[in-house]
């Protein structure tokens, strides 16, 4: 899509219900990258992990460890290949989840169930760090099942959920990094939640970003960021550049002349990382909107379009929200 730009790494900040308006942590755009070089470790070996995908027919979403990592909902064929560090919190065992949906009409084709053509492939591969562009260890990969069928006579194959509008797989590899964070070990599960409280807090949480970016609160938006930043930066091994490249994408809402957030409406509560973090999503069925975050905003003469997106968490000893991803 060329008209909406996407930003995947999402902003992240965190909410206090009983301090709103205080700074959440000393951290500020200005000492942004000093901080965060001081944070990260850095090793001999530093392991980035990628997931390669191709999907025909459908629309998809995938999940690292029941946290989105990529959603489509506008291109019926569609790939690329991503960092999936970031959702990878310690060594061992790691889920992939797709998930993928009927297409749509596109053309000629009224694709209201998955047809007997649609499939998806999904590779992960290792890669140092500093050697990213050689090509990587292949780790595993997957290729949605086929199942025999006759029809006019001959056998052929199709997807197994021919005709169905919904398909869901797993399947899982074993990663090694040399970091690990246990923030998501100590959350609450927010599935066991009376979902009206639930819903009126996350709501809460959205308000607040809204009016601090609204006003232009530089210093206290990055304030929020620490926890969500630090861990990051870790898992990716972030160098100077990088930490400069996603400073002035977080500054863009402050800087951006025309930049102008969207009501706040139309959400749904999204349940992720196995009910221990939350989120709003629009619930629009618009191919530019579907899936993405609630709080979002236009500017380039409303050409341009940002999505900020938030993986809340509460600690098991806590009752304030806190930004995990």
């Amino acid at each position: 899509m060329k008209f909406f730009k996407f930003i995947f790494f999402g902003l992240a900040l965190c909410f206090s219900a009983c301090s709103q308006n205080n700074k959440m942590s000393n951290l500020t755009s200005k000492n942004y990258i000093e901080t965060m070089m001081n944070s990260t470790k850095r090793y001999d070996y530093e392991p980035i992990y990628f997931l390669s995908y191709e999907q025909n027919i459908c629309y998809s979403e995938i999940l690292v460890n029941n946290i989105p990592v990529n959603k489509n909902f506008s291109e019926m064929l569609d790939g690329g290949t991503f960092e999936i560090n970031n959702c990878i919190f310690k060594s061992g065992i790691q889920k992939v989840t797709l998930r993928m949906y009927p297409a749509g009409k596109h053309g000629m084709r009224d694709l209201q169930t998955l047809s007997w053509d649609t499939n998806m492939k999904i590779e992960i591969t290792e890669s140092d760090n500093r050697k990213r562009n050689l090509k990587g260890k292949v780790i595993t990969a997957y290729l949605t099942p086929l199942a025999p069928v006759v029809k006019y006579g001959y056998e052929r194959t199709q997807f197994v959920a021919t005709g169905k509008n919904y398909f869901e797989a797993s399947f899982t590899f074993n990663a090694n990094v040399p970091y690990e964070f246990n923030s998501l070990d100590k959350a609450r599960d927010l599935s066991k939640w009376d979902k009206d409280i639930l819903e009126e807090k996350v709501v809460d949480f959205y308000k607040n970003q809204w009016n601090i970016i609204n006003e232009k609160k530089e210093d206290e938006y990055f304030s929020y960021l620490e926890l969500k930043e630090k861990e990051t930066c870790q898992s990716l091994f972030y160098d100077k550049t990088d930490l400069q490249e996603i400073l002035e994408a977080y500054q863009e809402a402050f800087i951006i002349e025309d930049y102008k957030l969207q009501p706040l409406q139309n959400y749904i509560v999204k349940l992720y990382g196995d009910g221990k973090l939350v989120c709003l999503e629009l619930k629009s069925q618009d191919k530019n909107l579907r899936g993405e975050s609630a709080l979002w905003a236009k500017y380039d003469k409303d050409r341009m379009a940002d999505f900020l997106t938030y993986y809340l968490y509460i600690p098991e000893r806590g009752n304030d929200f806190k930004i995990l991803r």
